[in-house]
């Protein structure tokens, strides 16, 4: 009898588990279609040449704004004005939110280079070397002078400069006293300006600083120790060229903007990157991401449709100074806030030349649903584990929330096994403009394009539409 009842029991719960499992499975299905017919109507509007259309603009933009639009710059400023006003015309709820970044990082633009010797290098920029916080600007080709290098405390001292040539370039260790006492040291002692090294930090690490106190009327520049000791073992009476640019503004926006209606429990969101590099306009580098994601909202606006869940589009700032404007935000959350946020998608260098397609490897209700479209249209495509944390979906991963996207390649190099897959040329790379002045409007591959925000587009319906576990 205790058998019998047992497997009575037994029966009526596994076929309540059928009977469940059929529910959820028709659910899916009844919400997949509904998804698919906006879907369709989204991508359909979603073309190729809408996105052209804005990155054009953000090309026009740099143009004007000295050829890149850097965040704290007149051409990020401009680029961030015209998102704004094209997502108030569409009669979103826009929030312009500002956040300072440091301001050793405002300068609009500076080089650094060696002379006078064979083999003289020119320095890269952030990577190398990075214009100190209140420095003066100014452009300066001279002789390099050490000064009391051997000692941490150098140039702390005027005894350091004893003898010293007027009109050199002053090489300080980083160490003992402030960046703005060795600087004016420098300054009294006259030299025309100051590289300061670092020193017992990783040899790759830049030093980012400030001058402390009253003014400097030189540039002060600080490098990364393993270009002081470079500089330091050139043979013979080598020099440098230092060029830094007026400041820039440390202070930036994101631009956000969303759904009027919608379930604001199960918010998705969508973002991009809208700030280039100093060296160039970044259309692929991230405009290509930032049209993607305007032209879905402006059309999803123009078609009136009205999803299931809120959805909010994002456009970052600083992203190239270390993801601060997502960070900004995502600091700025509430536990409830952060919780209310059920997805979030990424689109990051969306149109390169020599492109992949990547779909990042994120949550599985994300990345199956890139995954799903694709397959369901036979087009190849990679997932990348890669990617964690280098684009703005970091600081939303970092809190747990639901995070994919796409991407097609920056600096890395394709293999043969990506040129089968997906064409181009193994051996070259992605986007051999990456990060540089050529990325502009004719950096862009059109296909790419055309793929991937079809594939944004479907994805934000699909998770705009889904019904909350």
């Amino acid at each position: 009898m205790v058998v019998a009842t047992a497997l009575a029991l037994l029966i009526v719960g596994c076929s309540a588990l059928v009977f469940t499992s059929r529910q959820e499975e028709a659910r899916i299905v009844a919400e997949s279609a509904e998804a698919d017919g906006l879907s369709s109507k989204l991508r359909n509007a979603v073309t190729t040449e809408g996105v052209l259309g804005h990155a054009r603009r953000l090309q026009a933009v740099a143009d004007e704004h000295g050829g890149n639009r850097a965040a704290g710059t007149p051409g990020y400023d401009a680029s961030a004005d015209y998102v704004a006003k094209e997502l108030r015309q569409a009669g979103y709820e826009v929030t312009v939110q500002q956040f300072e970044f440091p301001g050793s990082a405002a300068t609009i633009d500076a080089e650094l280079r060696g002379t006078n010797v064979t083999g003289a290098g020119e320095y890269e920029l952030r990577s190398d070397f990075a214009p100190m916080e209140r420095t003066a600007g100014g452009e300066i080709q001279a002789s390099l002078r050490p000064v009391d290098t051997d000692s941490q405390t150098s140039g702390c001292e005027m005894e350091d400069f004893k003898g010293f040539p007027e009109g050199n370039v002053a090489l300080l260790r980083r160490g003992a006293c402030t960046f703005g006492t060795k600087a004016r040291n420098a300054e009294e002692a006259g030299a025309s300006a100051a590289l300061v090294f670092n020193d017992g930090e990783p040899a790759g690490e830049v030093l980012l600083g400030a001058l402390d106190g009253t003014a400097v009327g030189i540039p002060v520049v600080g490098t990364s120790a393993e270009v002081g000791e470079d500089l330091l073992t050139r043979d013979g009476p080598s020099g440098v060229r230092i060029f830094v640019g007026e400041e820039a503004s440390n202070v930036t926006t994101n631009i956000i903007a969303q759904t009027r209606g919608g379930n604001a429990d199960e918010t998705v969101m969508l973002g991009a990157h809208l700030d280039s590099v100093v060296q160039g306009p970044g259309i692929n580098d991230n405009g290509s991401g930032s049209a993607t994601v305007l032209e879905i909202a402006l059309q999803m606006a123009k078609l009136d449709a009205e999803p299931r869940n809120r959805v909010r589009f994002a456009f970052w700032g600083a992203e190239e100074l270390g993801l601060l404007g997502s960070r900004h935000y995502v600091k700025g959350l509430a536990k409830g806030e952060i919780e209310d946020i059920s997805a979030y998608l990424n689109f990051d260098m969306v149109g390169s030349p020599n492109s992949v397609r990547s779909v990042y490897e994120g949550s599985d209700e994300v990345e199956e649903v890139f995954g799903r479209y694709f397959e369901a249209r036979g087009i190849e495509i990679e997932t990348n584990s890669a990617l964690d944390g280098r684009s703005d979906h970091g600081p939303f991963q970092e809190e747990g929330i639901p995070t994919g996207g796409l991407f097609t390649g920056a600096e890395g190099t394709k293999t043969q096994e990506q040129e089968e897959a997906f064409g181009g040329e193994a051996g070259a790379p992605f986007d051999a403009c990456y990060h540089r002045a050529c990325d502009d409007i004719d950096n862009l591959d059109e296909e790419s394009l055309d793929k991937l925000s079809d594939a944004a587009a479907h994805a934000a319906v699909v998770l705009a539409q889904s019904e909350a576990p």
